[in-house]
C-alpha cells in the first residue's frame, strides 16, 4: 500500500486527533506509571485505545489515506498490533499497516517527541523479540532492572523464566505478555531452558520476599503474573 507525502500528512493529522481523544479517556485512569506522569510507560494502553477508534473511524472517514487503507483491507490486508524492540533501546507497541510502521504512542518514552510517527517499516528499526536474551538486554536498560532466573515459581519457569528486580527491590515475573509466552512455546521451551542456564539465581532477599508473599496465600485463587513483590 503506497501513500504519498500529502496522504501521510493527512493520516498523521487524523491519528493525532484520535490520539487526543484517547488521551482524554485514558488520563483519568492511568495518571502515573511507576511514579512517572501520563503518557510515560503507557504505550500499550494508548496504542489499543487509538486502534479501536481508528478501526471505527475507517467506517466513515472519506479522506484519501483512509480510502486507501480500506481498499487495502478489502484486498485481505490487516492492521496488525505489534510489540517489539525499537532500535534495541526500549519496548514499543505500534501498528503495522502494510509497509508502514505506525506509532501512535511515540511520546511514551520521551515526552517531547511528537505523539504520532509514521515511517516505512524497513526504516523504523522495529523488530519482534525472538529470544529471552534480547528481552533481558533491553529490559535491563529500559526498565533499569536486574534479571534473574525464576526459581521462586519453578512450575511457571518454562513460560516465565525470568524475574525482574528494580532499584526499589520490587520484583515481578517476566515476561508476562503473549509475545514472550509464544517465544517459549514455539521453541518447545528450549529458549526458556537456555536462558535459565545462562542467567544467575536471584539474591536470597528476593527469594525470601516471594516466599513471604506465597505463604500469605491461604486459599487457592488465580495467581496474578503481574504481581509485584517487595
Amino acid at each position: 500500500m503506497e501513500l504519498n507525502q500529502a496522504e501521510l500528512f493527512e493520516l498523521e493529522k487524523q491519528l493525532v486527533m484520535l490520539r487526543v481523544e484517547s488521551d482524554l479517556t485514558l488520563l483519568p485512569h492511568f495518571p502515573y506509571f511507576s511514579g512517572k506522569p501520563y503518557p510515560l510507560g503507557r504505550c500499550k494502553e494508548i496504542r489499543d485505545e487509538v486502534y479501536t477508534r481508528f478501526v471505527k473511524a475507517l467506517e466513515s472517514n472519506t479522506s484519501a489515506p483512509f480510502q486507501k487503507i480500506n481498499a487495502y483491507l478489502k484486498q485481505g490486508g490487516v492492521i496488525e498490533k505489534a510489540w517489539g524492540s525499537l532500535r534495541d533501546e526500549y519496548f514499543q507497541n505500534a501498528m503495522i499497516i502494510g509497509k508502514w510502521y505506525v506509532d501512535v504512542s511515540n511520546d511514551t518514552v520521551y515526552p517531547n517527541k511528537p505523539r504520532v510517527e509514521i515511517v516505512e517499516l524497513d526504516k523504523a528499526n522495529f523488530h519482534p523479540i525472538t529470544t529471552f536474551e534480547k528481552f533481558s538486554e533491553i529490559a535491563k536498560k529500559y526498565w533499569e532492572v536486574e534479571i534473574y532466573t525464576n526459581t521462586v515459581l519453578p512450575a511457571l519457569a518454562p513460560y516465565f523464566p525470568l524475574i525482574c528486580v528494580n532499584k526499589k527491590g520490587i520484583s515481578w515475573l517476566a515476561a508476562a505478555n503473549d509475545n514472550m509466552v509464544s517465544v517459549a512455546m514455539n521453541s518447545q521451551f528450549q529458549l526458556s531452558e537456555r536462558v535459565l542456564r545462562e542467567t544467575p539465581n536471584p539474591p536470597e532477599q528476593v527469594i525470601q520476599s516471594w516466599q513471604r508473599m506465597l505463604n500469605q496465600i491461604n486459599n487457592p485463587r488465580p495467581f496474578c503474573l503481574n504481581k509485584v513483590v517487595r
